[in-house]
């Protein structure tokens, strides 16, 4: 079995450097965690783009929640995307739903077609708040470089989103479900023996990675515990 995806949310580059020493695979780049994070000040990323030599996906979302907002709202984003692709940035992280619970595929598209096709893509947590998971899956099967779902498998975080994660995982052959299941929100150590029993292979940590909690900085023995934790 191949070795298994860590990825760890950064704020900045002393983030971002202790997670890499700790044995993160990946970076997700935001901002303000207190909205669940933001996408960050692109001085910000060309300083984490220089600080470690481990990928970085960037979080494009403008406000909390995820409704990506109005047309203005829209296209300022994906100004903010097309600057960061010029910067180097080639992965990122993004997710909006429309009022009732369906992928808007209207602001997804139009961040896929600002970011490119050649990049690779997360579709976040939105995923755990949409009216129909199976739906969402099949209406963003066709978008150019998504590879990645971040989900809990419920919107209250993997204890209660457990079962659906690995029904999920069963069924990875079908179409919509051919992108990587990455497991975060909630997710704990006592989690991974049955999530890497079923075959799930990329683990999100987040608040796990900090022992002060969000005031303090990532921690490279946190990070390595959980390095060790996926490696045995």
């Amino acid at each position: 079995m191949s070795r298994p995806i860590l990825e760890v949310i950064a704020l900045d580059p002393r983030d971002a450097r202790a997670a890499q020493d700790g044995g993160a695979d990946r970076l997700e780049l935001v901002t303000d965690m207190a909205a669940d994070g933001l996408t960050p000040p692109l001085e910000t990323f060309t300083a984490v783009r220089d600080a470690v030599e481990i990928p970085v996906r960037v979080m494009l979302r403008a406000a909390d929640g995820f409704s990506a907002g109005d047309a203005v709202a829209l296209s300022a984003l994906c100004d903010t995307a097309r600057a960061l692709v010029a910067e180097g940035a080639s992965e990122f992280v993004l997710g909006f739903l429309t009022d009732d619970g369906r992928a808007d595929l209207t602001a997804v598209s139009a961040l896929a077609e600002a970011i490119g096709p050649r990049a690779r893509w997360t579709f976040h947590r939105a995923i755990d708040r949409a009216a129909d998971r199976d739906a969402l899956r099949k209406q963003l099967a066709d978008l150019p470089g998504l590879d990645t779902y971040l989900t809990a498998g419920s919107a209250a975080g993997v204890d209660d989103g457990l079962a659906t994660l690995l029904a999920e995982a069963a069924r990875s052959d079908e179409p919509g479900y051919e992108p990587r299941i990455m497991v975060g929100g909630g997710l704990q150590l006592k989690h991974l023996p049955v999530l890497r029993g079923a075959g799930i292979s990329a683990f999100h940590i987040g608040g796990a990675a900090r022992p002060d909690g969000w005031t303090g900085p990532v921690d490279a023995g946190a990070v390595r515990t959980w390095r060790s934790a996926l490696d045995a």
